[in-house]
């Protein structure tokens, strides 16, 4: 029997997504499903819908919840494969204090959750954790896949591949919706036979080629971006297109905070002109979590709550690897030579065949030298940051923040500093003790 480990399965709709997802694949009927999580109530708000879900997709799976830290092992024993979607701090306090303490230094975020300021101080709170999942792994399931969800991706997977021996993979959804995202901007009929070409880094991948029947598209699709008049909520990247010539995996709100061009005190009138959304994260969460208070009635006390299988890669992995036929996604992996111009200690997020041996993935050689370039700055953040977790220097904090490109934009070298000193006050016990 396989057994899948999902940790974080207070995520209820995410878990309905990659569970119901399993559940609903034929080749996957019977698994053995354990959840974990620290929280109560939401745990067992999962329970009932997966039960509900099993019984009526005739998922003959076993699930079984367990409870807290002391439990965590029990949860991972035996595992095949272990889905990660924790987050560590929540929004409250965590999230708000990474939006609230920056405001005080001027400075703005969007999403705050994959690179900047935010991003840096949510990897600093969760790699320890993750770390702890590997030493149960080590210890009770030491062959299992771990399949990443959790941002900030790059971080968190560089972490757990290069201070663990787990396999570990990351995935993301920016991949499979890039080609369709960049049609609906451009007023372009979503064509599903598209070919393309992504490569680069989580959250900034670029759309290399694409073309249909050997026919490259970015012609028309750049010539319809620039006849655009009207306000939209995609505008950062076109203009990242237009200047730099390749359109971008994740959407406009992310990228508006990983390139020092978009979120300037400087010039306020560039929020209205690219339509970016400030603390549209904080806004997200307080939406969700206000929702959940109705939503949660008919994902828990539905007996007739079903699923169709989504587009989220974790269940096409696990059937990839127990059918043994392949399977293509779009992987966060080591830098082990597939990106010739990224540092080979990076993860990057390239196309990737998964069957019965794993994940192999794809050599690209060198991207285009403006991707590179763009991308190495995202990167410099990202290994400081992995540095800072492995080390508890508190100087790699100051230097990944340092080396951000929205923080070296707005901050002077002692506000960064500061800003710093004030996150880790702000977050005391939930961040490991820096020296």
């Amino acid at each position: 029997m396989i057994k899948v480990t999902f940790m974080g399965a207070g995520s209820t709709v995410f878990a309905r997504n990659v569970l119901g997802d399993c559940m609903c694949t034929p080749a996957l009927r019977g698994l053995d499903i354990a959840l974990y999580d620290i929280d109560a109530v939401r745990l067992d708000e999962s329970q009932k819908m997966l039960d509900a879900i099993n019984r009526n997709v005739q998922g003959n799976a076993t699930i079984r919840s367990y409870l807290g830290v002391e439990n965590r092992r029990e949860a991972l024993r035996g595992a095949d494969f272990v889905v990660n979607a924790i987050q560590v701090g929540l929004y409250e306090p965590c999230t708000v204090t990474d939006f609230e303490v920056p405001k005080k230094f001027g400075l703005r975020q969007t999403i705050g959750d994959t690179l900047g300021i935010g991003g840096i101080f949510r990897a600093l709170r969760t790699i320890p954790v993750m770390l702890d999942f590997a030493e149960d792994m080590k210890a009770v399931c030491p062959n299992a896949w771990f399949l990443n969800y959790t941002n900030p991706m790059a971080m968190l997977t560089g972490a757990m591949l290069r201070m663990t021996d787990i396999k570990t993979v990351g995935l993301c959804h920016s991949v499979q919706v890039c080609a369709k995202s960049l049609f609906e901007s451009v007023g372009m009929e979503n064509d599903p036979d598209v070919q393309t070409k992504i490569a680069g880094i989580n959250h900034m991948a670029w759309l290399l080629e694409i073309t249909k029947n050997g026919k490259d598209l970015y012609p028309e699709i750049k010539a319809k971006a620039e006849a655009l008049t009207e306000k939209h909520d995609n505008m950062v990247r076109l203009e990242i297109m237009k200047r730099f010539g390749y359109y971008v995996t994740e959407s406009s709100e992310h990228n508006a905070e990983y390139m020092p061009f978009f979120i300037k005190d400087k010039y306020p009138e560039l929020i209205d002109r690219f339509n970016i959304p400030l603390d549209e994260y904080p806004r997200r969460c307080i939406r969700q979590i206000e929702d959940w208070k109705t939503r949660s009635e008919t994902l828990t006390k539905d007996p007739n709550l079903s699923h169709e299988r989504t587009h989220e890669y974790a269940s096409y992995i696990i059937e990839a690897m127990v059918t043994n036929k392949p399977y293509k996604i779009g992987g966060n992996v080591l830098n082990t030579g597939l990106i010739t111009n990224l540092p080979r200690n990076a993860v990057v997020e390239v196309p990737c065949l998964v069957d019965a041996s794993g994940v192999s993935p794809t050599y690209i050689g060198d991207l285009p030298e403006i991707c590179a370039a763009l991308n190495r700055t995202n990167i410099n953040v990202q290994l400081l940051t992995i540095e800072a977790a492995r080390t508890l220097r508190k100087d790699c904090i100051y230097q990944a923040a340092m080396m951000d490109p929205h923080c070296q934009s707005e901050l002077s070298i002692d506000d960064i500093v500061k800003l710093c000193d004030a996150l880790i006050e702000a977050h005391k016990g939930w961040l490991p003790e820096f020296h």
